[in-house]
């Protein structure tokens, strides 16, 4: 039994009770039985009305409930439409009071969430909007007057996240590019003269709209300047080229460059300012020292023709060279073919460098094997360029045969000399007699006496031709003819004896004409000066193996005594 009626059946005993206490008061007092009556429904009427009054007191809570309830349940059907979730449903039977309570509970819940996903959108929106003003973008789609969803708010969230990115991004390069803008701007001392580069420079970073048109723009504005940037380094750099030129044409001593050099560094507009006035000032003082000037540049340019190995023809060509009216428009002229052969010989530097090296092997008769490198190397090129690669004036391969030629003349020259002093000495002999001669003799003479080979050197530096390019060649011992040669009459090769005695080097047993070269083509550098020899008619013969044989036999006697012995030797067999 439950305590509620427990309770109800002892208010029924204490009301029994009461009554039976009344009527016993009443007796002993002796009310009349009338009166009894009447007052016992005085009790009656009071219980009745109390009863009465607390029936219609929970009566009425009933019915607050149940309209709580229907209240509760209408609105917590909304708020699920609105906050998409699914209707709510009791489990199980209940009372009114506790599907009142649940109903409540649920709906106070339903209102909780609506008003925080009201709050984020808010925020959400506040945080668009504010980004969407810097970037200069649309804002997010969304309707603010219904409940969000879950999923739209975390799409609403990334977005936000996405335009957070995108802005820390685009804030970072502006403050990069900013750098670089102001960097650019102080080296070109330029000051900020359009609103766009006031916003980008003076004004806060963060209220700059950082759009991709802003952006875009902002790039280009670095590219402009550091175009400006690079032009004026460009300027500045052929100022000091200028200012070095002409330190070095009008020979402006080592104070007076030292008084400039802090602006020989740098680009910005009083640098180039400087370096201009320097300019001007140094033009002002070339035109004071034309002919000055002219001098060196014509010292330059012959060292340039030498270099590029110009013939006499060559050189003579360009008239303003022997010129003395020593004008501007001389000068211009000069600066021009300077320019022209300074180009010219860089582009063929290595071909140059190649030749100066035969020759410088020649020369010192070094133990290289150079001039078959560098054949083949002019024969490359001449077939990549379809002329011919010529030094002095001549095809080169007719060049370097001419040079064996002459220095088998001379040879040749020499070992006549001798036939005719032993035919002398022969003759004077058989008039006179002749005089013993010891073994020694015979053998060679000893390193301290003057011989013939001293004598023969002695001849051949004096009888050289007077080509610059040729002349350094005999001015060494002579021991061999390299090669046979046609004479100029194409009649049949002479033989040429050595001076050593001992066998025609392998390359000439094999034969010397057995490379056959014909040059064809246009002309690279031509002309050959006026002391050069006449060309001769003979085929141009591969010496390469015949020059580093006769080389390395040069070597060898030149470390010992044995050049004097035998060309001793040769003479008394002679």
């Amino acid at each position: 039994m439950r305590r509620s009626e427990v309770l109800a059946e002892e208010s029924i005993v204490c009301l029994q009770k009461a009554l039976n206490h009344l009527r016993e008061i009443w007796e002993l007092i002796g009310i009349p039985e009338d009166q009894r009556l009447q007052r016992t429904e005085v009790v009656k009427k009071h219980i009745k009305d109390l009863l009465d009054m607390m029936i219609a007191e929970e009566e009425s809570l009933k019915e607050r409930l149940i309209k709580s309830i229907a209240i509760c349940q209408k609105e917590l059907n909304t708020l699920c439409s609105e906050l998409h979730v699914e209707p709510f449903q009791e489990e199980g039977e209940t009372t009114i009071l506790q599907l009142e309570k649940d109903l409540r509970t649920q709906v106070e819940l339903m209102r909780k969430q609506k008003k925080e996903r009201k709050q984020e959108l808010k925020l959400l929106q506040e945080q668009d909007q504010e980004l969407c003003e810097i970037l200069c973008t649309p804002h997010y789609d969304i309707d603010s007057t219904s409940v969000p969803s879950l999923e739209e708010l975390s799409q609403f969230r990334q977005h936000v996240a996405t335009l957070r990115e995108t802005k820390a991004s685009r804030h970072e390069e502006f403050v990069n590019i900013k750098r670089q803008i102001i960097l650019c701007m102080e080296e070109l001392e330029h000051t900020p003269d359009t609103s766009f580069e006031r916003d980008v420079v003076c004004e806060d970073e963060d209220a700059f709209c950082l759009s991709l048109e802003n952006i875009a723009t902002l790039q280009k504005l670095l590219q402009q300047l550091e175009m400006r940037k690079s032009q004026n380094e460009a300027v500045c750099e052929g100022l000091r080229a200028q200012i070095r030129e002409l330190w070095d044409r009008l020979q402006i001593p080592a104070e007076e460059r030292e008084a400039v050099a802090t602006v020989m560094t740098g680009s910005k507009a009083k640098v180039r300012k400087a370096l201009q006035l320097e300019v001007d000032r140094l033009e002002e003082l070339k035109m004071q020292n034309m002919k000055k000037v002219i001098e060196a540049i014509r010292v330059e340019l012959a060292q340039y023709w030498d270099q590029c190995f110009y013939s006499q023809e060559q050189r003579q060509a360009f008239a303003p060279y022997y010129s003395e009216d020593y004008t501007e428009n001389l000068l211009q002229l000069h600066d021009a073919e300077i320019v022209q052969l300074r180009n010219y010989y860089e582009v063929h530097k290595e071909l140059f460098e190649g030749v100066q090296k035969w020759e410088e092997s020649w020369k010192l008769f070094l133990e290289f094997e150079l001039e078959e490198e560098l054949k083949a190397r002019i024969e490359m090129w001449e077939q990549e360029h379809s002329k011919a690669f010529v030094v002095n004036g001549q095809k080169f391969m007719e060049y370097v045969t001419e040079q064996w030629e002459m220095h088998r003349l001379e040879k040749e020259r020499a070992k006549q000399e001798r036939q005719l002093k032993n035919k002398k000495q022969t003759e004077t002999e058989m008039l006179y007699g002749s005089t013993p001669r010891t073994p020694n003799k015979r053998r060679g003479l000893t390193p301290g006496t003057p011989g013939k080979v001293r004598k023969l050197n002695t001849t051949t530096v004096s009888n050289a031709t007077a080509n610059s390019s040729i002349r350094p060649v005999f001015s060494g011992t002579v021991c061999r003819s390299p090669v046979s040669r046609l004479p100029p009459s194409g009649s049949k090769p002479v033989t040429t004896s050595t001076c050593s005695g001992k066998k025609t080097p392998r390359g000439l047993k094999r034969g010397a004409n057995k490379e056959n070269l014909e040059l064809n083509g246009s002309i690279l550098s031509g002309g050959y000066p006026a002391s050069a020899p006449p060309r001769r008619n003979f085929s141009i013969n591969s010496v390469a193996s015949t020059y580093s044989e006769f080389a390395r036999e040069l070597s060898k006697a030149s470390k010992s005594d044995a050049t004097s012995r035998i060309l001793n030797s040769t003479n008394i067999q002679s």
